[in-house]
C-alpha cells in the first residue's frame, strides 16, 4: 500500500468538501508515453518532503559524469504568499547551470536542498539532454521525470519505496496555498531551518546564491521538447562531418534548439547585439534546417514541429522582406530560407548602425 504523504511546509492544503473521495494523500508514481515522441516517457511521482533530497542524490547516480542543474523561482521580494486559485499568477524565472561534473553540482546544492524542497515558490531539477534523462521537483511539489528507459526508472522509483499507482493523487488536486519559508512562523520550521537567519530563508536570497555558485543563466521556457538518445545519436552522426557549421556544429543539438528560441525572443523584445551576432543566430537556424533536410522523415517532422512556434514568431517580426539580410538588394520573388528575408522590426542601436553601414537602408 502506498505510504502516507508528508507535505512540504510551503504547500498548505485547504479543505475540499466537493472531493470527499480523495481525502488521503499517498506516495507513489505513474507514467505515460510522451505525445509525439516514440519510446519516451513522462513519470509523475509524489514523495514525502523528507525523502526528496536523498531521492535526488540517488537519481544523480544515473548521470555519473556530468549534468546541468535547473532552478525555478520568483526573484521578487514582494512575493511571499499566494493562493492557488488566484486568476492571474506571476511567472517564475528559470535558470540552467552549464554542464558540470554531477558530483560537483550535488556537493554545491546539498546545503540548499531542504530549503528548495520546503519553499512553496521554488522548483529545481537535474538533467542531461544527451543521456535523455531529466528530473524536476516543481513548486507544486511533484516530481517529474523524462526518460527513454522506462524500465530503469520504474526500478529506481520502486527501489526508493515509491509504488506504482494507477490513480495517483497530486497535491494540486486539492485546494492549496503556496507559502514562503520567510512567511512561516519560527515554531513551524524544523530545527535545522529555524537556526538560519531570516535572510537565508528568503528564496530570493538563497536561490540567487545558487545561481551564483553554479554560474547559472536564465532561459526561456517557451520551447518544450524531448529527444531520445537514439534520435540524438542520429543527429550527431549527421553533423559529424559538417565542418561548414564550425563551432556551432559541436554544440549539443537540444541546446541549439533552445538557442534559436531564445534568439527569436530576444529579437521580439529588441535585439541588442551587432550584425555579426544577429547572423550567428541565423546560422543556428541554418544548422537546424540541415538536420530537418537530412534526418529520416519521422525525426525531421519532429524537429520541424519543435521549431514551428519560434519560426512563426520570427516570421511575424520580419520587415523589408523583399531584401535578404546577407545581400541587401531588392529581390523579385521571396526565396527560402525565410529567416534571411528581411530584418527584425525591433532593432537595437548597434544592429541598426551596422545595417546602415552595410547598405541595408539604401533601397
Amino acid at each position: 500500500m502506498p505510504l502516507n504523504y508528508e507535505s512540504p511546509l510551503g504547500l498548505r492544503r485547504l479543505d475540499q468538501q466537493h472531493k470527499p473521495w480523495v481525502r488521503q494523500q499517498r506516495e507513489g508514481y505513474d507514467l505515460s508515453l510522451l505525445e509525439d515522441c516514440e519510446n519516451a516517457y513522462r513519470f509523475t511521482a509524489v514523495a514525502s518532503a523528507s525523502r526528496v533530497p536523498q531521492l535526488v542524490r540517488n537519481f544523480s547516480r544515473y548521470l555519473p559524469e556530468e549534468a546541468f542543474f535547473i532552478l525555478e523561482y520568483y526573484p521578487d521580494e514582494s512575493l511571499t504568499q499566494r493562493s492557488a486559485t488566484t486568476a492571474e499568477r506571476p511567472t517564475p524565472e528559470v535558470f540552467y547551470s552549464p554542464y558540470m561534473a554531477t558530483s560537483e553540482i550535488i556537493g554545491l546544492a546539498t546545503p540548499f536542498f531542504e530549503r528548495l524542497v520546503h519553499d512553496g515558490f521554488v522548483g529545481f531539477g537535474l538533467a542531461n539532454n544527451r543521456q535523455g534523462l531529466e528530473m524536476f521537483y516543481s513548486e507544486e511539489k511533484v516530481l517529474t521525470f523524462f526518460t527513454d528507459n522506462h524500465l530503469r526508472l520504474c526500478n529506481f522509483l520502486q527501489g526508493q519505496g515509491l509504488p506504482f499507482c494507477s490513480d495517483l493523487v497530486l497535491p494540486a488536486d486539492f485546494g492549496h496555498d503556496h507559502l514562503s519559508l520567510l512567511g512561516l512562523s519560527h515554531y513551524q520550521l524544523p530545527e535545522s531551518l529555524s537556526r538560519l537567519h531570516p535572510d537565508d530563508l528568503d528564496s530570493v536570497n538563497f536561490c540567487q546564491q545558487l545561481v551564483d555558485l553554479l554560474d547559472m543563466y536564465p532561459v526561456e521556457e517557451g520551447l518544450s521538447f524531448f529527444l531520445t538518445r537514439k534520435e540524438q545519436d542520429q543527429i550527431a552522426r549527421m553533423l559529424g562531418g559538417q565542418s561548414r557549421f564550425g563551432e556551432i556544429g559541436e554544440v549539443e543539438f537540444g541546446t541549439l534548439l533552445l538557442n534559436w528560441s531564445d534568439f527569436v525572443t530576444e529579437c521580439e523584445e529588441g535585439f541588442d547585439g551587432d550584425l555579426d551576432e544577429y547572423r550567428l543566430g541565423l546560422r543556428v537556424r541554418d544548422l537546424i534546417q540541415f538536420v530537418i533536410d537530412s534526418a529520416p522523415a519521422e525525426l525531421a517532422a519532429r524537429v520541424a514541429r519543435i521549431v514551428e512556434e519560434p519560426d512563426a514568431t520570427f516570421r511575424r517580426n520580419l520587415i523589408d522582406r523583399r531584401k535578404r539580410i546577407d545581400n541587401p538588394v531588392v529581390i523579385d520573388e521571396p526565396q527560402d530560407p525565410f529567416w534571411y528575408q528581411g530584418v527584425v522590426r525591433q532593432q537595437g542601436v548597434v544592429l541598426r548602425r551596422d545595417l546602415i553601414r552595410s547598405g541595408w537602408f539604401t533601397r
